[in-house]
């Protein structure tokens, strides 16, 4: 009997084995290879690479159907985006090795694209702050679009900061080397005088008053960087600062709204200048309205600029560290006629001329007051201001997640509400409430 019952007790431990055998033989045959779970991912939006396929997407190729793919995600040829090699730097075209390396987010939208792209002003010091910026214009617009995006830098970029930004950016990315000759002082500067300038401005404590760097930058933004050899090719361009954030969804594409509505200029925040910085900018302004008259149009929008006919200012510019705009415009001899009287006036080193001012008046002054733009949909921060936009159901629909309280528009030191009046325009419902 207890034989038995240990045969018995074999047989049936025989049983389970076999039948664990067979369910773990099953359940291997079932696992998906690398090239199925690729497919996989894809068919929920997502695209994958790994380090013995080559990366779907780049310039000339097409990425591989998905297995299952949402039938509005149809991608949009790459012959269509991307126009040149892939990637930059400052000696010509190379290939850029980092630019197939991260994740494609989602699908393409549709249409064409316009000649377009980001400008960064930027150090290698400013890399994690400038990814930060990527990665809010990439999330919020640029992973549907991939558009490119171009580098600008008064030294050498280096390593890390290629490797960082392309791997972030979803379009093309160039690195550029600003010359020597548009990033530091004129010849007809008198040194010693903008010396006591910012020695001065420091005693009083003026932001940025004693930096000789910004004052080149400021210049540079002003009359040099639609210049530079990289972006002679583009005809518009998006500014991004490092550290940035944008709060909403972009549903559409600015710059093709731009091209389509013949806009030429565009911003998200506009304030009074400190006044400290520019006291002789519209005198010098004046001296070229009266040298170049031809370049004054019609229908301007000088009653934003100022209240009583164009004899003072009254120092309102849009915010200049976001701006959408045509870079022909900046290219033309009137931009550029304006822009020489200026310097050679000598403000942006023996006072502190920002070119927010500078571009704004310009705009102000050159451009039909329709060819300017007011994005209230394009949510966005800089230090220390914010743009949240005006609307509860605008800011639902686009996702948005600032805080409407933040809204600077509004606000008495804003001149936005003045750009309405000026315009004509309604303002938006539900303004009264943040003000």
């Amino acid at each position: 009997m207890a034989g038995s019952t240990r045969y018995l007790r074999y047989i049936v431990f025989a049983f389970v084995a076999l039948i664990v055998i067979f369910f773990i033989s099953s359940s291997s045959q079932q696992v998906p290879d690398y090239e199925t779970a690729k497919n996989m991912f894809k068919g929920q939006g997502w695209a994958h690479t790994s380090p013995d396929t080559p990366a779907a997407g780049g310039a000339g190729e097409k990425e591989p159907a998905a297995a299952a793919p949402p039938p509005a995600k149809e991608p949009v040829p790459a012959e269509d985006i991307a126009k040149t090699p892939q990637g930059t730097t400052e000696t010509g075209t190379t290939p850029n090795p980092y630019a197939n390396s991260q994740p494609k987010l989602s699908g393409q939208a549709p249409g064409e694209r316009m000649n377009a792209t980001f400008v960064t002003l930027a150090r290698n010091s400013d890399v994690w702050e400038i990814a930060r910026s990527i990665r809010q214009v990439e999330d919020r617009f640029n992973h549907n679009y991939g558009y490119d995006w171009v580098f600008l830098n008064d030294a050498d970029f280096d390593d890390t900061f290629k490797k960082v930004t392309s791997a972030l950016t979803s379009g093309n990315t160039k690195y550029g080397k600003i010359d020597k000759e548009h990033w530091g002082f004129p010849d007809f500067i008198d040194q010693e005088r903008a010396r006591k300038v910012r020695e001065d401005m420091h005693e009083r404590k003026i932001i940025y008053g004693d930096s000789v760097s910004y004052r080149h930058m400021c210049r540079y933004e002003s009359g040099f960087f639609f210049r530079h050899p990289l972006l002679l090719d583009y005809e518009w361009y998006w500014r991004v600062e490092p550290s940035i954030e944008l709060f909403c969804d972009i549903a559409y594409d600015p710059f093709k709204f731009m091209k389509e509505h013949k806009k030429k200029y565009s911003f998200v925040l506009s304030l009074y200048e400190y006044v400290e910085t520019i006291p002789t900018l519209w005198d010098s302004v004046k001296g070229f309205m009266k040298a170049h008259p031809e370049h004054i149009v019609e229908g301007n929008s000088m009653a934003f600029l100022s209240d009583d006919g164009g004899e003072t200012y009254n120092h309102c510019h849009f915010w200049s560290n976001f701006e959408i705009g045509n870079l022909d415009w900046l290219r033309s001899p009137a931009y550029i006629d304006y822009f020489n009287h200026l310097d050679r006036d000598g403000g942006f080193f023996y006072e502190r001329w920002g070119d927010a001012p500078v571009h704004s008046i310009a705009a102000g002054l050159m451009l039909k007051k329709d060819e300017i733009h007011f994005f209230n949909d394009i949510a966005y921060y800089h230090v220390p201001f914010t743009h949240c936009p005006t609307g509860e159901q605008t800011r639902l629909d686009l996702k948005c997640h600032c805080n409407p309280k933040d809204n600077f528009d509004w606000n008495g030191y804003s001149c936005t509400a003045r750009f309405f009046e000026t315009n004509g325009m309604q303002k938006p419902a539900g303004y009264e409430k943040e003000q």
